[in-house]
């Protein structure tokens, strides 16, 4: 059984685009166009039996139309789990908040270096004060060492104010900041996604962190449309780990973390 805790998905008429740009915004290849369809052909690859899906808002204005698109494909797809999404500047949060998780979403994603602003922002309390009220895992972009609004070293200051939120810190707590992820993060309450992180991390660092983090707090995630799952699962194969972590990284832990029956 594999869950897929960081898949990214559009609507058909942008998703060609929406990819485009993430793969310029990274400087990487896009293995696909972001489609539903697609999402599905890759995945079946593997036997993917669930798919967190979700998107981001770079503007206020778009919360409501990406979590509507969110929601109305976890109603198509029996494998979707679903993931809305917030701006800090939307003002009408509360009730969004309210709305998705009445809608049946499981969390909301967040991504600072696309939305522009401090993880650790104070204006960030009462949307993380209110996901975690309402049972809501936060999934959050985390790191890049060319911006500082998802760093490693800010993520740790909303654990230290949010010590009851539950939070993913996604591409194992900083996409190509591991070191400063390892000195901030690890052995805190916070999870990890594998995903964005695998084609690069030496295994030597990875099953480090894993062994110093715990692999109880790490999930299974692609990053797709980015990455192939076919891939992705070949290089989370290569960790040295017991047949028990592996099951426990790829759909164990996760199942537990959003209180799954499978």
């Amino acid at each position: 059984m594999i869950i897929d805790f960081h898949a990214h998905i559009y609507p058909e008429k942008i998703a060609e685009k929406a990819s485009r740009v993430i793969g310029e915004f990274y400087d990487l290849p896009m293995c696909y166009n972001g489609s539903v369809q697609r999402l599905l052909e890759s995945g079946s690859q593997i036997n993917v039996t669930k798919y967190i899906v979700h998107s981001t808002a770079t503007k206020p204005e778009q919360v409501e139309s990406i979590n509507n698109f969110i929601i109305e494909e976890t109603k198509r797809h029996s494998e979707f789990i679903g993931f809305g999404t917030i701006h800090p500047d939307y003002e009408d949060y509360e009730n969004e908040l309210n709305r998705i998780t009445k809608t049946g979403l499981k969390g909301i994603k967040l991504h600072a270096d696309f939305q522009k602003f401090h993880m650790d922002d104070e204006k960030m309390d009462k949307i993380y004060d209110t996901a975690k009220n309402k049972g809501l895992v936060v999934l959050a972009h985390a790191g890049d060492y060319r911006f500082d609004f998802s760093s490693p070293k800010r993520i740790a200051n909303v654990i230290k104010k949010h010590p009851d939120l539950k939070l993913v810190a996604a591409h194992f707590g900083g996409y190509t900041e591991w070191d400063k992820s390892e000195e901030f993060l690890v052995g805190k309450n916070v999870f990890f996604d594998t995903s964005s992180t695998l084609f690069k991390l030496p295994v030597e660092k990875a099953m480090q962190m894993i062994k110093k983090h715990g692999v109880e707090k790490f999930l299974f995630g692609t990053d797709y449309p980015m990455w192939n799952h076919k891939e992705e699962l070949e290089r989370f194969s290569k960790l040295p780990l017991s047949e028990e972590e592996k099951q426990m990284i790829l759909y164990k832990n996760a199942a537990k973390l959003l209180d799954l029956s499978l």
